[in-house]
């Protein structure tokens, strides 16, 4: 059976994609996966026995960011603490000074401006926010919509809230140039520092944080991020919605198919 097999369509990173499978397999063609990140997979490993590799950007990035500008609004107006007041039995009125952040007219640093970071700045612009970027290129296409590229030091400074969207940002590096900002996070991979970001949070250097990926996942129970009140953590909802799901399958079937008739992938993902 092993040597029928041409394709591997990867959810949720399993199966695991180790040398002993990919030495049982010596008819392997590609490898699919279903989203964005690629950090499970040993990239040169896969590519060393001849195996194609492609993720699936464009049917994740509209849920993904529309989670991302949920995890936003949801910490910028601190709903997940103003839902606990209102159903605690003790609960007569919220107190006047339980104040959250203005969003609308806000200054957004988008961390990465890719497909995911292009919709966050499109839906951000529908809350008159002032949207700047720090990217490894320019985007032409987006200065019609008054989105500014900017260095990475001058947009943690400048940016009330800041939106990562990379495969790794030093998290102590942005939350000591930012008092009192707010972060979120919906990539995939070890996003920040966790350590730091928790030092910047007790100490009001980052006034929340709201993240949809942890490392690892789940945290374990007596981590700290989970009995901080200034946060908020979802299990890595980004990519889960019924639509989504099955872009992402039509995604995954066409780069296949594309492997194994020896045309291009429409998103093939090759070894940096």
């Amino acid at each position: 059976v092993s040597k029928k097999v041409q394709a591997i369509y990867l959810w949720w990173h399993k199966p695991v994609i180790d040398r002993e499978l990919l030495q049982s397999l010596p008819n392997l063609k590609v490898i699919a996966n279903s989203g964005v990140g690629m950090d499970h997979l040993d990239l040169e490993l896969v590519a060393s026995f001849g195996v194609k590799m492609a993720n699936a950007p464009h049917a994740v990035s509209s849920s993904t960011a529309d989670t991302g500008m949920a995890l936003l609004l949801a910490s910028a107006r601190r709903l997940v603490e103003g839902y606990q007041i209102a159903i605690s039995s003790g609960m007569e009125y919220c107190e006047a000074d339980f104040l959250g952040v203005q969003v609308t007219g806000a200054t957004l640093g988008i961390i990465g401006m890719g497909n995911i970071g292009y919709k966050i700045a499109l839906r951000a612009k529908a809350f008159e926010m002032n949207v700047l970027y720090h990217n490894r290129t320019r985007r032409e296409d987006i200065i019609q919509r008054r989105c500014f590229a900017i260095g990475s030091r001058r947009l943690y400074t400048q940016s009330l809230i800041i939106d990562s969207l990379v495969p790794k940002v030093q998290a102590a590096e942005f939350t000591t140039n930012r008092r009192n900002g707010k972060g979120s996070s919906s990539k995939t991979g070890a996003v920040v520092d966790q350590e730091a970001l928790v030092m910047a949070l007790r100490t009001g250097v980052i006034r929340a944080a709201a993240l949809d990926v942890t490392c690892p996942e789940p945290l374990p129970r007596d981590h700290t991020l989970l009995k901080l009140k200034n946060v908020i953590l979802t299990p890595h909802l980004g990519i889960k919605t019924d639509k989504a799901t099955y872009m992402i399958t039509e995604e995954a079937v066409e780069n296949i198919l594309a492997a194994l008739n020896g045309v291009p992938m429409p998103s093939e993902v090759l070894p940096s």
